[in-house]
């Protein structure tokens, strides 16, 4: 009777353990939440002017957390979600561009840095890419958009 016990104790243990662990849904850190993004900017508008370089770069509103755009070249251009990777959930997990002008960073809350030109991961703990978004630019508007 004892030794029955002790194997349905048992077995209700490691149950609970794998209900309470393993069963639950949980919220991936790395998942940035989709915000329909469609924007146009005139970069030749003095509200955009560092665009008019290259390497220039600007915050604008709209993404998840906003956006970072940056000049490539004098055709191509990146945007990013200014959100996090690592735990785009946390208030102040947001990225800022790094006074060296070729990386980002989020140095309010998990100090995850990314290159501008592809936002591939440099340093962690962010263990997936920048959120990207689609860019055309046909000469003076730069259309950003998902």
């Amino acid at each position: 009777m004892i030794k029955s016990t002790k194997i349905v104790f048992g077995v209700l243990l490691i149950v609970f353990a794998f209900i309470s662990t393993g069963c639950r849904e949980k919220v991936p850190h790395d998942a940035i939440p989709e915000v329909a993004v469609n924007l146009n900017i005139d970069i030749t508008s003095t509200m955009y002017i560092e665009l008019n370089t290259i390497g220039g770069w600007v915050y604008l509103t709209g993404g998840y957390k906003g956006i970072l755009v940056y000049r490539v070249s004098v055709d191509d251009f990146v945007a990013y979600d200014r959100a996090c990777p690592f735990d785009p959930f946390e208030q102040t997990a947001r990225i800022t561009m790094d006074n060296t002008g070729i990386t980002c960073s989020d140095t309010t809350s998990c100090d995850s840095q990314f290159g501008i030109l592809d936002g591939s991961i440099i340093k962690g703990p962010a263990t997936i890419p920048l959120k990207r978004y689609y860019t055309y630019f046909d000469g003076a508007i730069l259309t950003i958009n998902n």
